[in-house]
């Protein structure tokens, strides 16, 4: 199927592409119901326009965006917050008790950010983070709840992947927003066999106990279909999820079967050896028939963010 920046899916439920670094790379949604909405996830500030221009087309005033919700505050998920919240002056921030004050001041975020990439990639990936006015954001607990039109979405808290994420529980569509908790699907991998799913442990905050505690959380709610930030829509995910808690343990031993060594960079490169040779088998068992230049294309990004956060949580771990 062509690509298509916007995809109606079904229960008013629209998935749009970030336009982040490459097509089907990150995906957000815009939820409609009974003449209100809610955006979950932002993209980047490059993503905004692009959420912009679909209302527009679909003759929704921006005022009637009740809620912007990123799952938590990584800037792939969260760098649009702020230019979408000037856009939307009938908005609210509806964002994890932890993360709220990044948002309100994302100095940190920035910084961060900038430290990884340099300011030029930085500004290319990510535009700018623009703050969110304290009066217009509010945290949302485990259990907390939020009416868009008629329905109503219920807020998990699931650490594991982050400390600052919550999952958007949809019962209208028996459906999860997820982020980066249910890791990650790319349409380019999905075979006869189905989605080809894998967790992610970007850095810093990895914590394998936690991060299956809280998909086993989400299983518990017998979803019907999860909507994945990376990326879009997979259904039937009961299996997906216990491939995901099997894979998390092997990310674990393939980190603990790396050689301790006190050099940082000799370290992330064994990590990442491992980890291309881990997913390119999985890949390939799964029914996946690309070369490994095609599956570097794919997965090489998730290659070497899993390795740094595993390389911190084995830090972690020694201190």
């Amino acid at each position: 199927m062509a690509f298509q920046v916007y995809q109606p899916l079904p229960f008013g439920i629209t998935r749009i592409d970030t336009a982040m670094v490459h097509d089907e790379l990150a995906a957000c949604y815009l939820l409609e119901d009974d003449g209100e909405c809610a955006i979950i996830e932002t993209g980047t500030h490059n993503t905004v326009p692009i959420i912009l221009s679909l209302l527009a087309e679909k003759g929704i005033d921006r005022r009637q965006v009740k809620y912007v919700i990123p799952t938590h505050v990584h800037l792939d998920h969260a760098g649009g917050v702020g230019g979408l919240m000037e856009a939307l002056p009938e908005a609210t921030l509806l964002i994890h008790p932890r993360g709220a004050r990044h948002m309100i001041d994302p100095a940190k975020l920035k910084a961060g950010a900038m430290a990884v990439y340099g300011e030029k990639a930085f500004a290319d990936i990510y535009g700018d983070v623009i703050p969110v006015p304290e009066s217009r954001v509010r945290t949302m607990d485990d259990g907390d709840q939020a009416v868009v039109g008629g329905r109503t979405l219920q807020f998990i808290d699931t650490p594991g992947h982050a400390r600052h994420h919550f999952c958007v529980h949809d019962p209208v569509s028996r459906g999860l927003f997820t982020g980066d908790t249910f890791g990650l699907s790319y349409p380019a991998l999905t075979t006869p066999n189905g989605p080809f799913i894998c967790p992610t442990t970007t850095p810093v905050q990895f914590d394998p106990p936690a991060l299956k505690a809280s998909i086993r959380k989400l299983l518990a709610l017998s979803p019907q279909r999860i909507y994945l930030t990376h990326y879009g829509m997979v259904e039937n995910p009961q299996p997906l999820g216990e491939r995901l808690l099997t894979m998390v343990d092997d990310y674990v031993a393939l980190a603990e079967a790396v050689a301790p060594t006190s050099d940082a960079d000799a370290q992330e490169k064994a990590l990442m050896a491992a980890m291309r040779e881990y997913l390119f088998s999985c890949a390939r068992e799964h029914g996946c028939e690309m070369s490994d230049e095609q599956l570097q294309a794919v997965l090489g990004l998730d290659i070497q963010l899993n390795s740094q956060g595993l390389a911190v949580w084995l830090q972690s771990r020694s201190h």
